[in-house]
């Protein structure tokens, strides 16, 4: 019988220390996260030069506020593009065809 306690308190002892690690990687790895977002915060593309006539400017500031509601805030567009699928979609009319690269 002391085998039994004896193998039941190493099991003890070894789900303990498991989970203990566990947490020092998950709060570790947290704070290494928040370390790196204050010393390299994210870059912010260059602003490109925009045509006269743009043919994005109608879907633009619906897909700026889609990102920004999907993302929290935290994306951007950087490119949106215009594509032919050859396929009719149940898509909103007006956002048809339109792909939007985002950071």
């Amino acid at each position: 019988m002391d085998n039994i306690g004896i193998g039941l308190m190493l099991m003890l002892v070894g789900m303990i220390t498991v989970f203990v690690i566990l947490l020092i990687v998950i709060y570790g790895s947290r704070l290494l996260i928040r370390l790196i977002n204050k010393i390299a915060p994210e870059e912010v593309p260059a602003a490109s030069k925009k045509d006269a006539k743009d043919d994005n400017a109608a879907v633009r500031p619906i897909l700026e506020a889609a990102v920004a509601q999907i993302t929290g805030g935290k994306g951007h567009i950087v490119n949106i593009k215009k594509y032919n699928s050859g396929k009719r979609s149940k898509i909103q009319p007006g956002l048809q065809g339109y792909v939007a690269e985002c950071r």
